[in-house]
């Protein structure tokens, strides 16, 4: 699933892919708005933590996987 992590001040956000469901992404959030720091896990293992003064916003993707090749 596509992750979108927007950063106050900044033009540029936080994208990757992650293994984990919309709805563990989702209370992940919601966790990191009352305790300070958003961590997740992209699918290649790397670690991301932001800071949750520092979110401006953050975009979940769907879980469906992208066609590749000619469509019909």
């Amino acid at each position: 699933m596509d992750i979108r992590i927007g950063i106050k001040d900044s033009a540029r956000e936080i994208a990757f892919d992650s293994a984990q469901t919309a709805k563990e992404v989702e209370e992940l959030v919601v966790a990191a708005l009352e305790s300070g720091h958003l961590t997740l896990d992209d699918a290649k293992g790397r670690r991301y933590i932001v800071p949750s003064t520092g979110i401006a916003y953050v975009e979940i993707g769907s879980e469906s996987t992208r066609k590749i090749g000619f469509v019909a």
